[in-house]
């Protein structure tokens, strides 16, 4: 995929985060680069406040263990582009799923200038609820689940089409400079792969985004 491809913030599977000592009400703009390996492509303006979203998977309250470098009970996580912040509490619904997060943000953190000392485990993407975007993602895997899926005599290939070659996602969260995104330039999504605007299924007030490349990629089994 395009080395040169702009980055930007989206959140696929959003739960709230509470910065629960920034002011409400209060937004503020930090840079952030295009693209962190060309200087030439510049930087940017993110916004950033005291409720934002955040991806359901990068926080775990059982099972953490010293590899796990997202946010838990206990655990300080830096927010791409923002500050540190430290967990305080969550909120579940009522069969126990996490809906938000609590933190408490670290004014000294700002990234460009940390003066904190903490040393926080990983960095998160993040997309600032005020001026998030919806819009649906489209993620395409592998339409065969087997790397040679005519290379068995004894077997049909439609026997190894893959159940799970596209996931469809509605309500996910993006920043502000991805609502006029153009079909056919790519974008790599902070973390989450290369992406384009589908341009037969975008409309005016309908945002579709596709991916057609993940980050990390390889045949397993």
């Amino acid at each position: 995929m395009n080395a040169t491809a702009t980055r930007a913030l989206a959140v696929l599977r959003p739960i709230k985060m509470v910065v629960t000592n920034y002011p409400e009400g209060e937004v503020e703009w930090l840079p952030t680069d295009n693209n962190p390996e060309d200087a030439s492509a510049g930087t940017r303006e993110v916004p950033f406040g005291r409720e934002l979203y955040f991806e359901a998977d990068d926080f775990k309250v059982e099972g953490v263990n010293k590899k796990w470098f997202r946010l838990a009970p206990g655990r300080s996580v830096r927010l791409k582009s923002a500050y540190i912040v430290t967990y305080v509490d969550h909120v579940v619904d009522e069969v126990g799923n996490v809906t938000e997060v609590h933190v408490e943000y670290h004014p000294n953190s700002k990234s460009g200038s940390d003066s904190s000392g903490i040393k926080a485990k990983g960095t998160l993407h993040w997309v600032e609820c005020s001026h998030a975007a919806d819009a649906e993602v489209r993620l395409y895997d592998r339409l065969f689940s087997n790397e040679n899926p005519d290379g068995h005599k004894d077997r049909d290939f439609m026997e190894f089409l893959n159940p799970d070659s596209l996931e469809v996602l509605s309500g996910c969260k993006i920043e502000p400079v991805l609502k006029n995104a153009e079909a056919g330039k790519p974008w790599q999504f902070t973390r989450l792969g290369y992406f384009t605007v589908d341009s037969k299924l975008a409309e005016e007030g309908r945002l579709v985004f596709n991916r057609a490349v993940t980050l990390k990629d390889g045949w397993k089994g």
